[in-house]
């Protein structure tokens, strides 16, 4: 940004105290300690929240919901364990070829649960893992006459993530970001490619193995380049198996070392709060014939389970009719202000009238982005997706590196690596989307999900 832009970063002056108590909120959140998907950690600040609803007057309502936080991306090291057990059982099975049909299986049924539930997010996989409860935690700010006839979410998520070691590990890269994303990539990359080779090695095995059952002649003609190959093997297997150990590596399952979420996503719990706790001091700002739903949602990281929740549990009521949904997930690199109008992995498009909303807003305030001001959600996903599927006019506000960075889902994610002007202009945003909202609502009225 120039200097004249850069002057007028942050909260306007009338609103600085609110900007001052967002960023005090973050910094609570932060400094003390991790929150991970169904822990005491988001349970405390999931209360804590609560408690700063009822302070302006607004009755928190708490649902709690089950949650298998290691069934989705959380339990990405499982994998290399199974890489691990599956070279171990390589040696084996020179002696016991039957074995290598039950590789075969096991390697299969791990590529399944993979794509199902760390990609795609389903829950198809979630009763095999240990399961914790956790909770969403909302308030509603109604007109003083009581009257409203359209709503709008404000909403971000109480969790933080496990850490992971390998973008951790790139802090020392931190003036070359380039090098910690590559050696990122490179460990991650390795292990992935590794797990479908022992895929690949255990199906071509379980083929060659089950045609010398049958007697087919194929089998027997293979026998002898079978069991080359097999000795070849037994040297590849410990490379093999050093490279699972990176998907061990990646997100630890320790909570004392987990992310602390101050960027991702007590910015966004703090941001929601701020901007009802501003309508409730200012009434008369208030959008006309609306309804501010502050909505906290739990183990976002566990793969959108609150806010899955949270649809399921209000499908068909009142709650989610006429209603938008400004989800805040991550404001805090203040030179890569945007809005996500998509999850790739979720195949969800985002509600396009929010999204030419943010980027009006954007071009007002003089805010100049290095992503363009709009980016899809190259992996994993946002609460806009289950809000989207809900029926609800979605879209994800972020002021984060798309890139992936040392502090990302590490513990490095504190709020001493920025500062209030961001999340302040956080605010202005979010407060400027809603005048636009309220405008809309006026002379169009709701008009759903749109995505063209």
């Amino acid at each position: 940004m120039d200097e004249k832009k850069e002057k007028k970063f942050g909260a306007a002056p009338e609103r600085q105290e609110y900007a001052d108590l967002a960023f005090d909120i973050v910094k609570h959140a932060s400094d003390n300690g991790s929150r991970l998907p169904g822990s005491e950690g988001e349970r405390k600040f999931a209360n804590y929240m609560g408690e700063k609803l009822e302070e302006i007057g607004i009755k928190p309502i708490k649902e709690e919901f089950s949650v298998s936080p290691r069934a989705s991306i959380g339990g990405i090291p499982y994998i290399g364990v199974i890489g691990l057990i599956v070279c171990a059982l390589i040696y084996i099975a020179s002696a016991v070829p039957a074995l290598w049909i039950g590789l075969a299986f096991l390697t299969v049924l791990t590529w399944v649960w993979i794509v199902s539930s760390v990609f795609f997010y389903k829950k198809w996989f979630d009763m095999f893992f240990p399961q914790k409860i956790s909770q969403n935690v909302y308030g509603e700010l109604v007109p003083e006459d009581g009257k409203y006839d359209y709503t709008i979410f404000l909403s971000g998520h109480l969790d933080t993530s496990w850490n992971w070691k390998h973008s951790e590990h790139t802090y020392k890269y931190r003036n070359k970001p380039i090098l910690g994303l590559i050696a990122t990539y490179l460990k991650v990359g390795a292990g992935a490619i590794s797990f479908f080779i022992l895929t690949a090695v255990s199906f071509v095995f379980m083929v060659w193995v089950a045609g010398m059952y049958a007697g087919a002649e194929y089998a027997f003609r293979m026998a002898e380049a079978m069991n080359m190959f097999q000795f070849v093997l037994y040297f590849i297997v410990p490379v093999i198996a050093i490279l699972q150990a990176f998907l061990i590596m990646w997100a630890d399952k320790n909570p004392d070392n987990a992310s602390r979420g101050a960027m991702d996503n007590a910015t966004g719990i703090a941001l929601s709060y701020v901007v009802t706790k501003y309508f409730k001091d200012h009434p008369e700002k208030m959008p006309k014939n609306c309804r501010i739903i502050d909505l906290n949602v739990g183990s976002e990281e566990a793969g959108l389970r609150g806010s899955m929740a949270f649809g399921e549990e209000h499908k068909g009521e009142d709650l989610l009719k006429n209603a938008w949904n400004i989800n805040i997930d991550s404001v805090a690199d203040k030179d890569y202000f945007e809005v996500v109008i998509q999850d790739d992995w979720q195949f969800c498009r985002f509600d396009t009238d929010l999204e030419k909303m943010f980027k009006d807003t954007f071009n007002e305030l003089g805010i100049e982005s290095k992503s363009n001001g709009c980016i899809h959600n190259p992996v994993g996903g946002s609460d806009s997706t289950p809000m989207t599927k809900a029926g609800i006019k979605s879209v994800t506000f972020a002021a984060q590196n798309p890139m992936l960075t040392y502090y990302y889902h590490t513990f490095r994610d504190t709020a001493s690596r920025f500062d209030v002007d961001t999340v302040g202009m956080g605010l202005e945003v979010v407060l400027s989307v809603i005048d636009k909202i309220e405008k809309f609502q006026a002379e169009n009225g709701y008009n759903g999900p749109q995505k063209k």
